[in-house]
């Protein structure tokens, strides 16, 4: 009883942040950029001729790969130090294996993220300072304020991590690591076949692509504890704590989650059968969810059924352009693709918004 209490006193809402979270911050990003500092000293030394970005050795892809590796780092002590913050203490009551995997998937995303936002960066210096070598000193500048900067970034966001900000997180993922997939592809008509080729060449964007499937997996799987809890504070509010759908909802996530981690675990070229079998069944549950949401997320507002049914259609439409030729496989599949994550997007919004509602309703 205590328990129903304490859920229906609870609203999902943004995470705030603390001055302890703020300070944390502050101190990661200082050591970081310390270390930042003595290693672009170090590559400055190592390396004759440094460069923004090239072919070559350059500083650009030494601070992506140390800013992965610092924003990995520092966003897990965060997520594990959060737990005390207390919109979040509800973390703790997770078992130890659930938890690990959420630290892993949200480490890994934001690692993964700081990597490629910083490669990226040095590549547009780049075009702006051609063929310009780097002395000692902004070797060291820009290595100390480029890791630094992923450190303070990856510590606050993963300190404040929400259903919504986890749902951000998981799209910003997935759209980066695909762009990066096919910007680095050996084959440039890879297109003209189907989404999943850009998974079957051994260079590394195929490893890009499928680790990207991989990691994104693991990500739908720990939004689906985030979706579990907000789900069991609307039930509670409405008095419909013990009602299946508020397990049924978060365990087709997890099916989701598993589904996208295989895709890019069975790459087409190695086990179309699997490969086949998981991509489907994703679609799948996302049909299920779509078609049944009038029982599975009852409480939500009006308006969340008729952006799904918009999507619905959507969905139909595709399918229908395909089966007469309009759509070629490739864009077919990223429509759909957009269409399933599209649709998180909103079902969280939307679930957000119902859960303040049924607060704010008097009883």
């Amino acid at each position: 009883m205590t328990e129903t209490i304490s859920l229906a006193a609870e609203t999902p809402g943004p995470a705030q942040p603390s001055r302890r979270n703020e300070s944390e911050a502050v101190f990661a990003a200082l050591a970081a950029g310390a270390v930042g500092a003595l290693y672009g000293f170090i590559i400055a030394m190592v390396v004759p001729v440094l460069t923004l970005a090239g072919e070559n050795d350059s500083l650009g892809t030494w601070a992506a790969i140390a800013a992965g590796i610092v924003a990995a780092a520092a966003s897990a002590v965060s997520y594990w130090r959060a737990r005390s913050l207390p919109e979040q203490q509800w973390r703790r009551t997770l078992p130890s294996w659930t938890f690990s995997v959420n630290a892993v998937s949200v480490s890994v995303a934001h690692g993964a993220l700081a990597l490629v936002a910083v490669f990226a960066l040095f590549r547009v210096l780049s075009l702006g300072f051609i063929g310009l070598p780097l002395s000692n000193f902004w070797a060291v500048v820009l290595s100390a304020v480029t890791i630094g900067l992923s450190a303070y970034l990856a510590y606050l966001s993963a300190s404040q991590t929400t259903t919504q900000r986890m749902s951000s997180l998981m799209l910003s993922f997935i759209a980066i690591g695909t762009l990066t997939a096919m910007v680095t592809t050996p084959d440039p008509n890879w297109w003209t076949y189907h989404f999943s080729q850009l998974g079957t060449y051994d260079e590394l964007s195929s490893w890009v692509f499928n680790g990207t499937l991989i990691c994104a997996g693991l990500l739908v799987t720990t939004f689906a504890v985030y979706v579990a809890r907000d789900l069991q504070v609307l039930a509670a509010q409405r008095g419909e704590e013990n009602a299946p759908r508020v397990r049924i909802v978060p365990a087709l996530f997890v099916v989701m989650g598993v589904m996208l981690a295989c895709v890019g675990v069975f790459p087409v070229d190695v086990h179309l059968l699997l490969h086949n079998l998981s991509a489907s069944g994703m679609a799948l549950v996302f049909l299920v969810m779509l078609f049944g949401g009038h029982w599975l997320f009852r409480g939500l507002p009006r308006t969340y059924f008729v952006s799904a049914w918009v999507f619905a259609g959507a969905m139909v439409a595709s399918v229908v352009l395909f089966a007469v030729g309009y759509f070629a496989l490739t864009a077919f599949e990223i429509i759909v693709f957009a269409l399933i994550f599209g649709w998180i997007a909103v079902f969280i919004r939307f679930l957000r918004v119902a859960a303040q509602l049924s607060a704010s309703s008097p009883g």
